[in-house]
């Protein structure tokens, strides 16, 4: 086995999938576009949904990257164990309708296996494969060097996650060596695939072959496709024949910096151990966060970042650090990984600054939590208790900040004890409205390809004029394609041009009306893009019936055109406002852009106060008041961003702009 770096392994992998005629994409940001079901981008296949699911038709087929990723459903076994992370790196590659097995089965085993790339030894991978897959383990025979006898089958080598493309995979285990065997050999986990030390899990190769529908039935898939995903952090312990993820260069000299800060040695630290990993974990996942605008806050992915700030804080007490500390951990990270992930070093000074402001007012939160809890523990004890009780321990966390483990050492420096129990009732009913206030929206959308089918050509011309005639080719009523509309009935019609501008970017789409001759025969109600590229009009026809085939007259509501375009204009102008008011930070996160009103979310770390506020409203005003001119140009993107025109992180761009 060769000796790599993880920049080194990052790079190779992307270089092999290159040769495989792969379109290297960037990572996503972590904040997903356009997708409420997730707070972060959570596996590799994220931003990708649409277009397994079909909504969208990607340039190539065939795909690769490394994804920066963050989950958090696990966060208390973070430090604890050798893998949990916060953030990790995912290695991908996938195939929207191109290969399948047979294929990446060999190229994974080529990337492992070739001394031109990773160079395992053969005999100490193995695989594991779903039972029902009889097809899966005869092309694994067939790879040059391949143990027959290191074939598991495993009831759980299936993906699915309720609605939408689902199917058999194929997990891919290194085998450590029995110095790494942490299990009996009796135990029935001590096996490649079972919960142990020696049989590490390092890349999944799933094929979606299956529609999972509504009524959990499953259909085959009109395009099948793979999703893989092989975690960077653990390939890279298996080369540099590390214990855990901790101690490759991922991570050491986050915690040799750790070491500095607190005077403590990592390696005779003991139980305290935890603590480095927990910080030297929870900095890289908040500093990728805040460079792609994620910010603290009191909700949401905010909310996520606080706290883990805050735990961090708290784990630093234990190795005796008791100021601000962790701002300066975070050139290290970019040392580290920024040649790759470039946003952490153009932002580094910002992601300092973010994080030292949310430590020294988590500070005074501690101050003001021990005045509290001990005015708590003043009238408990004058009523003769000496327990505090689970809620007043969840108003503390919840309403000061104050972590459990914080309230139970200082309960405990004063004789009292703490009603876990009582508290993780009140942080359960805390994540059931959570839950409860998160979008119902599907995950992924179940595959249909007959949207995909419908490649008629297709020409907006709603910059140029509102009004044009048009020729339907295509219509779609009840999930199949039909001949025409009927009259009184809502569906989704194509046509070869539209002056109907679709929904996108936050902004509404066009309403207006479809003529025949002088006679109004439809309304459209709504426009979306469809995935091969074109407008697809939601139309509700009156009295007569629309036929493929014939032409009418398209005309948009110039009112409400007129009315979206102020507010759209008023947008940009708002977004300036703020970052000449309150930094080149405050990024748009989010927006409505409609003829009724306009709204704006950004991302900011402290209150807009009001003198802010009122400089805010002069700005935007003042370039109002003297009727600027809107220019509009189209040019290459590279031109776009050489004037100094603004791209949106995590949108996408085609090579001409707007």
């Amino acid at each position: 086995m060769k000796q790599l770096t993880s920049a080194q392994i990052r790079q190779m992998y992307l270089d092999f999938f290159a040769e495989k005629q792969h379109q290297i994409i960037p990572s996503a940001s972590l904040i997903p576009v356009n997708d409420p079901t997730l707070l972060w981008i959570n596996a590799g296949v994220a931003p990708l949904k649409k277009y397994f699911d079909g909504t969208e038709v990607p340039d190539n087929r065939r795909l690769a990257n490394v994804q920066k990723c963050i989950r958090t459903n696990d966060i208390e076994n973070v430090g604890y164990t050798a893998r949990h992370h916060t953030l990790f790196e995912m290695l991908g590659n996938w195939s929207i309708g191109d290969y399948f097995k047979k294929e990446v089965i060999a190229w994974a085993w080529e990337f492992l296996t070739s001394e031109r790339w990773l160079g395992f030894e053969a005999d100490k991978l193995f695989a594991t494969y779903y039972p029902d897959d009889k097809e899966t383990p005869e092309i694994w025979k067939q790879q040059p060097g391949f143990i027959a006898d290191h074939l598991v089958a495993v009831a759980d080598n299936f993906w699915d996650i309720g609605a939408g493309p689902c199917g058999p995979d194929t997990e891919i285990f290194y085998d450590r060596g029995q110095e790494f065997n942490n299990l009996a050999a009796d135990d029935p986990e001590n096996y490649p695939g079972g919960e142990n030390e020696r049989w590490l899990e390092i890349w999944n190769l799933v094929f979606s072959e299956f529609n999972h529908l509504p009524d959990d039935t499953y259909q085959p898939l009109p395009n099948k496709n793979v999703d893989t995903g092989m975690g960077l952090e653990r390939v890279v312990s298996v080369i540099q024949n590390a214990k855990t993820n901790y101690e490759t260069d991922l991570f050491v000299p986050i915690i040799q910096a750790i070491e500095k800060v607190s005077g403590v040695d990592f390696a005779s630290a003991g139980d305290k151990q935890v603590s480095f990993k927990v910080i030297a974990d929870h900095i890289r996942a908040v500093s990728f966060a805040i460079s792609d605008g994620a910010l603290p806050s009191n909700e949401g992915r905010g909310y996520i970042l606080r706290r883990l700030i805050r735990r961090s804080v708290m784990h630093g007490r234990k190795l005796g650090i008791s100021r601000s500390f962790l701002s300066e951990l975070v050139p290290v990270i970019a040392d580290i990984m920024g040649a790759y992930y470039q946003e952490l070093t153009e932002q580094l000074a910002f992601v300092q600054k973010v994080i030292l402001n949310e430590e020294e007012r988590f500070h005074e939160t501690i101050e003001g939590g021990e005045a509290h809890l001990n005015d708590l523990m003043a009238s408990l004890k004058a009523e003769g208790k000496t327990v505090v009780p689970g809620a007043q321990a969840f108003q503390l966390y919840d309403t000061f900040g104050f972590p459990l483990e914080l309230t139970v050492e200082l309960a405990d420096s004063q004789g009292f004890t703490v009603d876990q129990e009582g508290f993780e009732t009140e942080m359960e009913a805390q994540r059931q409205r959570a839950r409860a206030a998160r979008s119902k929206e599907e995950s992924m959308q179940v595959q249909s390809d007959l949207l995909q089918n419908i490649t008629d050509a297709f020409d907006f011309v709603g910059y140029e004029t509102l009004v044009t005639n048009a020729t339907i080719k295509a219509i779609v009523l009840d999930e199949a394609k039909v001949d025409q509309l009927p009259a009184n009935q809502e569906g989704w019609v194509f046509f070869n041009r539209s002056p109907f501008y679709a929904e996108m970017g936050g902004q509404v789409a066009d309403s207006g009306i479809i003529l025949d001759g002088d006679q109004e025969v439809g309304q459209v109600l709504d426009v979306k893009k469809a995935p091969q590229g074109q407008f697809m009009h939601r139309i509700k026809t009156g009295h007569m019936p629309l036929t493929v085939g014939q032409s009418y007259t398209l005309e948009v509501d110039r009112a409400a055109r007129l009315k979206t375009n102020q507010n759209h204009t008023a947008t940009h102008l708002l977004h300036r406002a703020l970052k000449v008011v309150l930094g080149s930070h405050a990024n748009q996160a989010g927006s409505y852009v409609g003829p009724d009103r306009l709204r704006f979310d950004f991302s900011h770390f402290g209150k807009v106060t009001p003198e802010e506020l009122k400089q805010i409203e002069a700005f935007v005003n003042q370039w109002i008041a003297n009727s600027a001119n809107v220019d509009i140009a189209e040019m290459s993107i590279e031109d776009a961003k050489a004037t100094g025109a603004m791209a949106l992180f995590g949108e996408k761009y085609g090579d001409v702009v707007r």
